[in-house]
């Protein structure tokens, strides 16, 4: 039983050479996919590269005079670092300036403007009923019939329910206009017994029937009949000032890329019913890029509650619009309630809409309002020399490893330089193709961690070879104490990083900001340390085992008996026996 055993030990051992030309090969296509990515070097943070400063300022909400207080700009804070940030490694910092004032700076390299409408746009969504909608301004003398206004950019599913939406008939005067704002205000407040809107019953009212409306009433139908929404300004102050539970007007473009503009009521379901949202490509339909949403319990009993009167309309008042700050971005018609408590925003996207759209609402709605007080460029005079001095230290920490390694260690220093120079190659390359894959940028804390990483990868180095002299002390040959070695020293390797990794992600998942690329730099060299140990340190040394420099303990070797103070191998020895007397024999 021992023979076959022993067989497959010394088949195992004679076979280093597969694991070195695996992470060799590892190494070529990093390198390779690097060099045809074209990003060869790492992507440098706002502190070593420079960047985009933008200062945003709060707004008060209409209504709420004491909204821009700590808490709130706390909250905000936080979100436009979730949104910019995504994984936290992208480095962009978010911070409070004052009262009032919220700093973002965006490091060189980073989509700006991309980044601009992540932390500016407040998000703030709203699900409401439409009462009234058509073709806006040119768009309107532009449509070649009234089904042009029919608005179909979006859709609402439960996974199950779908249908036709019939086309809105635009008016075609201001007096009408204000008598359809009146009848739909009527329909909305008025339930019918027959299922049936009761706009319906009054559409033939006369002019005057709007004349006795209330003020509210005749305010918003002189700002739905003045609103052109194929103009910017006029589609950026529509519904301004507008509370969620008051009806207001607004503009949305529809599937023909036409702008429409509604009269749209009160606010069925919020935002912040929504529990999950996720951009997903519509492999089923040429709807393409759409966003998914999951709603909370609550959120479910609102949204299948107006569904289910929407259903009971006619078009135009069978649709509910998803308003995102003030802008229609769907508005989809429902046939039935909804109860499978999601639904989804499909339309002309493009797969950044879907996934920035998708990101603000998963996110959260910003607790305020912000303008961009100013935008500026940031150097990187500074912080290129920080990083000069960091690496100078750098430099200086790896030499004096090197000279340690070389005159306790001798001939096993050339393993330790190799292993520290595949770790190296490795963080470098991985580093500069983590820029583009995940935002990751390099800042001064992260130089420092991978400084800090050359003592974790030299301690494993250390633990290995200790291990090894300590069997060569017990008086074994080297081969044999490299292998009894290994499971020992593997064993503590193992231990000590999985410490220190821990260490990285408790401080990652904590912190935010530059503190997080240490984390993640200090983390990432660690996982390397296990696979240069495992896959080029202990490989190596089993092959050089076999060489006669370190096989016999030549004194430059590292692995001198005599140095080490090895004992003698045990052997038994025979007694001698008595001398013979020839003579008395």
């Amino acid at each position: 039983m021992a023979a076959p055993k022993k067989g497959r030990s010394a088949s195992a051992q004679s076979r280093p050479g597969r694991s070195l030309a695996l992470i060799l090969i590892a190494i070529a296509a990093l390198t390779g996919g690097m060099f045809a990515s074209g990003h060869t070097t790492p992507r440098l943070g706002i502190d070593l590269a420079g960047g985009t400063s933008i200062t945003l300022t709060a707004k008060n909400e209409p209504g709420q005079p004491n909204a821009i207080n700590k808490t709130n700009m706390d909250t905000a804070v936080d979100i436009m670092n979730r949104r910019v940030n995504g994984l936290g490694v992208s480095e962009a910092e978010v911070q409070t300036q004052g009262t009032d004032n919220i700093i973002v700076n965006i490091p060189k390299g980073t989509n700006s403007k991309q980044a601009r409408e992540q932390v500016g746009t407040t998000a703030k969504l709203y699900f409401r009923p439409v009462l009234t909608t058509e073709v806006s301004g040119a768009d309107a003398s532009a449509s070649p019939s009234p089904s042009a206004s029919s608005s179909s950019s979006g859709k609402a599913t439960d996974k199950a329910t779908s249908s036709s939406s019939a086309p809105a008939t635009p008016s075609a005067t201001a007096t009408s206009q204000g008598r359809a704002v009146t009848d739909a205000l009527k329909a909305d407040s008025t339930p019918s017994s027959s299922g049936s809107p009761s706009s319906s019953a009054s559409s033939s009212a006369s002019p005057s029937a709007s004349a006795g409306a209330d003020p509210a009433t005749a305010k918003l139908q002189a700002e739905y009949a003045a609103l052109d929404c194929s103009d910017k300004a006029a589609r950026a102050k529509a519904g301004d000032g507008a509370k969620p539970t008051d009806p207001t007007v607004a503009c949305g473009q529809n599937s023909s890329g036409q702008w429409q503009k509604y009269v749209l009521g009160p606010a069925e379901v919020s935002g912040t019913d929504i529990k999950k949202a996720a951009a997903v490509f519509d492999t089923q339909s040429a709807a393409g890029w759409k966003v998914t949403m999951d709603f909370t319990s609550g959120g479910s009993k609102k949204f299948a509650a107006i569904t289910g009167k929407l259903a009971q309309q006619q078009s135009p008042q069978n649709q509910f619009a998803i308003v995102l700050d003030g802008e229609v971005v769907s508005d989809p018609f429902v046939s039935q309630a909804l109860t499978g408590g999601n639904a989804e925003i499909s339309g002309s996207f493009t797969q950044t809409e879907a996934q920035d759209l998708a990101n603000m609402l998963k996110y959260g709605a910003l607790p305020l309002s912000f303008k961009e007080s100013s935008v500026t460029t940031v150097t990187a005079a500074l912080g290129g020399e920080q990083l000069h001095a960091g690496l100078i230290a750098g430099a200086i920490g790896l030499a004096l490893v090197i000279i340690y390694l070389v005159l306790y260690y001798r001939g096993l220093s050339i393993i330790a330089i190799a292993s520290l120079g595949v770790s190296a190659i490795l963080t470098y390359v991985l580093m500069a193709l983590l820029g583009p894959a995940i935002g990751f940028a390099l800042n001064l804390p992260a130089v420092c961690g991978a400084i800090v990483a050359i003592g974790i990868t030299a301690d494993s180095f250390i633990v290995f070879f200790e291990r090894i002299r300590d069997e060569i002390r017990e008086g074994r040959s080297l081969r044999p104490a490299v292998e009894r070695a290994w499971p020992r020293a593997r064993r503590t390797i193992l231990v000590s990083d999985f410490v220190s990794f821990l260490a990285a992600a408790v401080l990652f998942i904590v912190t935010v900001g530059k503190v997080q690329g240490f984390a993640f730099t200090l983390g990432l060299t660690t996982v390397l340390d296990v696979v240069v140990v495992f896959l080029f340190t202990k490989p190596l040394m089993t092959i050089l085992a076999r060489k006669k420099f370190f096989a016999e303990g030549h004194r430059w070797s590292g692995l001198d008996p005599k140095r080490l103070g090895a004992k003698p191998p045990l052997r038994r020895t025979r007694r001698a026996s008595a001398p013979v007397d020839t003579k008395e024999a």
